[in-house]
């Protein structure tokens, strides 16, 4: 194996064992004793690959990204045709996988939050142009924010622990958030009403 190939196999261990350490031990356990110890990659080496814990911040925003990114795709893939408002609906879908992942990358926004809350402005950026795309595709732009903002409010209800759902009851609130036909007949019944 060649140093280019065994580098990046040692820095996509090293970001896995941040999302164990993120996972079991909350934003605050992530150092770099911790991180050697869960990696299995000496402090040395981490320093090689990050140097400083906000580079492995960074390494885990831009890996939750690629992460998101690849999710995108392959629901748009999948069912991007089927459904009239296809960016939303993948934005939910991810926000449910996000939850269903055992080691979730989107600890990676939680950290960089409580480290640094500036790490995140490459996130707001693409949140933003998804935002734009969404309210683009939607008759109606308010319905399709409030199906977000629970989408990503019961993910990260889930994630900081304040969640008092059980996987069931979340699973079915999923459904019913990508339900195109559920929310088409609550909107045409309260365009009637007008």
């Amino acid at each position: 194996m060649d140093n280019a190939s065994r580098s990046e196999r040692s820095r996509s261990i090293a970001i896995q064992a941040a999302l164990v350490i993120l996972t079991r031990d909350g934003p605050g356990g992530l150092t770099f004793d911790a991180l050697a110890k869960e990696s299995g990659i000496s402090k040395g080496g981490l320093l090689h690959q990050f140097r400083s814990k906000h580079g492995v911040l960074i390494a885990l925003l831009e890996h939750q990204r690629e992460s998101y990114d690849r999710l995108f795709d392959a629901f748009m893939a999948k069912e991007g045709d089927t459904r009239s408002e296809p960016v939303l609906a993948a934005q939910i879908a991810i926000f449910r996988e996000s939850i269903n992942q055992p080691h979730s990358v989107a600890r990676a926004i939680l950290a960089a939050l409580v480290e640094d809350a500036e790490l995140l402005e490459t996130v707001r950026i693409a949140d933003e142009a998804r935002t734009k795309q969404i309210k683009k595709e939607a008759p109606d732009p308010d319905l399709a924010l409030l199906r977000l903002a629970a989408a990503r409010g019961l993910a990260y209800n889930s994630l900081l622990g304040l969640d008092h759902l059980s996987n069931k009851q979340r699973e079915r609130l999923y459904d019913r958030l990508l339900d195109e036909d559920y929310w088409a007949r609550l909107d045409s019944s309260q365009a009637s009403k007008s």
